[in-house]
């Protein structure tokens, strides 16, 4: 069983973390920390290596060099089903070949639990999940019949139903609509003040410095910045890694960084 985590623990670690994908390397020598209790927020350009990075902090991916740790040992220690109990992933889409419903959808994030004593909070945890994502108003529908929006939130929903203290989620706010966008991350942390260590690729930089303890920009397979959106959201920085000028100012109520391309009057 996973271990009660405190606050501010490295829960999943990358150490000196390569990655080489069909014979390219994509990631190169990634320092990356992953603490109970934060939400860490991933951003960069297409191709920089954020989802590489979340998939080998998984163990889906296997490193060419260094390591990957997820609570306390090496993720290679660790065998699948002892995985599913300490982290749960999402992926950017979710596609299924059969007609299941909503519910049933859902229901698959407490598969790892199956046999232990935490399977008493089966029904609980799938209907809190399935509340806080606002579908159990079409519970019964499958999950084919929906929207690229409804199938998102669903996927989440199996996710936070299978109750690992490690989440990784890859673009989850793609696919939402504003109010969504926003009840996801404020789920996030609601998770991360919970005790959980929250990864979330993310392509909106407004709800990285938003919603994120700590963010880490990638450029190239590496980590060009990584700390508080605060402190490594700069134009200087930001319009190098995205080859785009961009201005950053605080929100004049709440001095939170605000992104915007520069753009000629």
């Amino acid at each position: 069983m996973p271990r009660g985590t405190v606050a501010g623990q490295p829960y999943a670690r990358a150490e000196a973390l390569t990655v080489r994908l069909g014979g390219r390397t994509v990631l190169r020598g990634v320092e990356l920390t992953a603490r109970a209790g934060e939400v860490l927020a991933l951003v960069g350009p297409n191709g920089a290596g954020k989802s590489t990075l979340l998939a080998a902090l998984a163990a889906d991916l296997p490193a060419a060099g260094g390591a990957v740790h997820i609570d306390g040992r090496p993720a290679v220690d660790w065998s699948a089903p002892e995985l599913a109990l300490r982290r749960s992933v999402l992926p950017q889409s979710a596609a299924l070949s059969f007609p299941f419903t909503v519910a049933e959808v859902v229901r698959m994030g407490r598969a790892p639990w199956a046999g232990t004593p935490a399977a008493d909070a089966d029904e609980g945890a799938v209907a809190a999940a399935m509340a806080a994502t606002e579908v159990a108003g079409f519970a019964g529908r499958p999950f084919s019949a929906l929207s690229g929006g409804e199938r998102a939130r669903v996927a989440l929903a199996r996710v936070l139903a299978q109750r690992a203290p490690l989440l990784l989620l890859d673009e989850p706010t793609a696919a939402l609509d504003l109010r969504h966008q926003e009840l996801v991350l404020g789920i996030f942390r609601e998770r991360a003040a919970a005790g959980d260590a929250v990864v979330a690729v993310l392509h909106d930089l407004g709800l990285a410095a938003a919603y994120a303890d700590r963010a880490a920009v990638l450029h190239d397979g590496v980590i060009a910045a990584q700390g508080p959106p605060a402190e490594v959201f700069t134009a200087e920085l930001l319009s190098r890694v995205y080859r785009q000028p961009v201005e950053v100012f605080g929100h004049p109520r709440t001095g939170i960084p605000l992104v915007m391309p520069h753009r000629d009057p």
